[in-house]
């Protein structure tokens, strides 16, 4: 058989996350790293027909004057992070790929964001069409330069403030009149670039808190294109905890009084976090499951500060005060501290390839069994990390059977 090409185009090429995977499939596909911290390597998901890291290709947008050999190149210099025999060995590969990132595509654009914005060729555009427009052009000319039998589009910007659906938003007929509008604006950045990979046929993974394809004009058009997506938020750190770690309390029936969680970071998402919109998006992913994990309420707090001396090396400090046995009070406390990008890529690869492979299944719409994935799971309401594997295990075993 031919081998397979995929690609694997970033929204936010040059940042962390999406250099360190771009160094990650490069190490991978060299076997100059074993494969720890891919999900999608674990022998429950063995049976998948899944893509090698050789079988990748890949590209992307950035509003910056970056790519992945750069941002690579300065996440190890300011976070000391990847040893330099590997830098070396993949630095062609890293700067063959760069030749494909293209300028960014702005519409309503948010002034957090921007201000990051260091080129001079960005394309403006005047309304949600024309932008989508420009984006499926770079998607397409990428797909046919490099003869690519998929594309998966990854959004790894930085994030947006909320952004509240109205009327149009509901179906796909009420939408598409309102993508010719230059304002006020119909989409935000992130659900234009996801309009454009959906309507193209690519599946989109939304690995931030914003909007995205989210909306159910964009569900609407992800089914009827027959492309799936997923997302939103990705999962590695404080969060990822809380999951594990508040169904314990509720299954030995003892009751959080409060969660108070502390997270302070210095990479460039810190920077734009520390805009007050912008970070809104995300204390809100971040905050919303204890509730759903506990069934009650308990007070709790999340901050996010920017402390630009960290880095890429995000920290967080949590204190749960709980009550047991004879209405004793305990306290449980930790301090997570992790790379955020190097948490992030092998996510980022695995989600990739479970969503070619679902594409190639005829999946379409939401992917429900990626929930483990991410904070704010699309279209799933259950937040036990438990569970969620369990998810991901059932439809392993049903795709490897033939069932699904």
């Amino acid at each position: 058989m031919p081998e397979r090409r995929v690609g694997l185009w970033f929204i936010g090429a040059g940042g962390g996350v999406a250099s360190t995977s771009a160094l990650g499939l490069a190490a991978l596909a060299r076997g100059l790293t074993p494969r720890t911290g891919l999900v999608t390597a674990l022998p429950a998901l063995a049976g998948l027909d899944l893509d090698d890291p050789a079988d990748f290709v890949l590209g992307g947008h950035d509003i910056r004057q970056a790519d992945f050999a750069t941002g690579v190149g300065e996440l190890h210099a300011r976070s000391g992070v990847f040893d330099t025999a590997t830098l070396q060995a993949c630095a062609e590969d890293l700067k063959r790929w760069s030749r494909n990132v293209r300028p960014g595509v702005v519409y309503n654009p948010n002034p957090a964001i921007t201000a990051l914005s260091d080129r001079d060729d960005i394309r403006h555009a005047r309304t949600p069409r024309e932008a989508a427009d420009l984006v499926q052009a770079d998607l397409r000319a990428f797909q046919t330069a490099h003869r690519l039998d998929q594309v998966v589009v990854a959004n790894a910007a930085s994030t947006e403030p909320p952004f509240q659906p109205a009327d149009e938003h509901r179906s796909l007929e009420q939408l598409l009149p309102a993508l010719g509008r230059a304002a006020p604006a119909a989409l935000p950045a992130s659900s234009v670039y996801a309009f454009a990979a959906l309507d193209a046929g690519f599946p989109y993974v939304n690995l931030t808190p914003s909007r995205g394809a989210t909306l159910p004009a964009l569900e609407e058009l992800a089914r009827r294109r027959g492309v799936p997506h997923a997302g939103q938020d990705l999962k590695t750190g404080e969060t990822l905890l809380k999951s594990v770690l508040a169904p314990l309390f509720a299954r030995r029936n003892l009751r959080v009084l409060s969660w108070v969680g502390h997270n302070i970071l210095g990479n460039r998402d810190g920077l734009v976090l520390a805009d007050p919109e912008n970070k809104a998006s995300k204390v809100k992913s971040k905050d919303a499951l204890l509730a759903e994990l506990l069934g009650y309420r308990p007070q709790s707090l999340v901050t996010i500060e920017y402390v630009e001396s960290l880095d890429d090396w995000k920290t967080a400090w949590d204190h749960v005060h709980f009550e047991g046995f004879l209405g004793t009070k305990m306290t449980l406390q930790f301090t997570w501290q992790g790379c955020d990008s190097v948490l992030a890529a092998p996510l980022v690869i695995d989600l990739a390839r479970l969503a070619a492979l679902a594409q190639r299944r005829g999946e379409s719409g939401h992917l429900p069994h990626l929930a483990c994935f991410f904070k704010s799971p699309v279209g799933v309401t259950e937040h036990d990390f438990g569970k969620q594997f369990a998810m991901l295990e059932e439809y392993t075993r049903q795709a490897t059977d033939g069932h699904g």
